[in-house]
């Protein structure tokens, strides 16, 4: 599957009562929802003994992949997009992969 592809079946499922401004506040809020979901079931892993629920985990992350493509479509924007531009960003910062002085220090701009 291509990622526009997710991105327009996965809208289909969006609510069309929803504005656009509506849109994107949801998909935010959802993003932050869906974080705090899976976040919790790491934490359950690391500092409570449980046994890492990989499947609950991957529904989760999927949960974030909606909100995201959510996001991206009331920005407009294709997925592939966003993904390319983070592409594009981690090869400037990072050019010859990751280094831990190139993660301390930031250029100017480098959001």
């Amino acid at each position: 599957m291509q990622v526009n592809d997710y991105q327009q079946q996965a809208m289909t499922t969006l609510n069309p009562a929803l504005s656009k401004r509506d849109v994107l506040i949801n998909s935010v809020m959802g993003l932050c929802g869906e974080s705090g979901e899976a976040i919790d079931i790491v934490k359950r892993w690391m500092a409570q003994g449980h046994e890492l629920d990989r499947e609950h985990l991957k529904k989760e992350l999927g949960d974030i992949a909606w909100y995201l493509a959510e996001a991206a479509t009331a920005l407009d924007v294709p997925l592939e997009e966003i993904f390319q531009g983070n592409l594009d960003k981690l090869k400037k910062r990072y050019p010859e992969g990751f280094d831990t002085q190139r993660s301390l220090v930031r250029l100017q701009g480098d959001l």
